[in-house]
């Protein structure tokens, strides 16, 4: 089974979920602030659930999710990083990014997406990256852009439009 640590990025530290993490990850899943271009957030039961199947997939994979500190602080930040799942019949890693507002606009979801995927050209180079985003969240969609995703399709996902990028993870950076 592929593993993966902690990794360390100029700025961040990635690393696995523990349970103290469990109120800052309901705080963030569950605050209608970090959903803007949602209906409406997680409930915090949701929000737990979300946090209980990320750490399943981290037993089950060796990876997964991860909370995102500000390395000198050691704050997190913000939740991210990559999970296996089915995609139109096949088998993917979908990449996630969620941030604190008040942190927006530092470059850190492409900081922490670069490292994940340069782990995954290493680890998984026969999985494709996606990431599906809402049309309007032009945020992450210009984050899917910095890393060189390529969009490869618009279709509703969970009833919103929503644009699909994808990545072979040979071409990490």
């Amino acid at each position: 089974m592929t593993r993966l640590g902690s990794l360390r990025t100029p700025r961040l530290l990635l690393r696995p979920f523990t349970d103290d993490d469990l109120p800052v990850v309901i705080g963030l899943q569950s605050a209608r602030e970090t959903h803007p271009h949602e209906s409406t957030p997680p409930t915090p039961e949701e929000a737990r659930a979300q946090f209980d199947s990320w750490r399943r997939h981290w037993a089950d994979h060796g990876f997964g999710y991860v909370a995102v500190e500000l390395a000198e602080a050691r704050t997190v930040i913000g939740v991210g990083g990559l999970q296996s799942t089915e995609l139109d019949g096949e088998s993917v890693l979908n990449l996630y990014y969620r941030f604190r507002p008040e942190v927006w606009g530092h470059g850190y979801a492409p900081e922490m997406a670069t490292a994940l995927l340069d782990w995954a050209a290493r680890e998984l180079p026969e999985k494709p990256v996606v990431i599906v985003t809402n049309v309007r969240n032009t945020a992450a969609r210009r984050v899917a852009e910095k890393l060189a995703f390529s969009e490869y399709r618009r279709d509703l996902y969970r009833g919103a439009p929503a644009v699909y990028y994808r990545k072979d993870p040979r071409e990490a950076g």
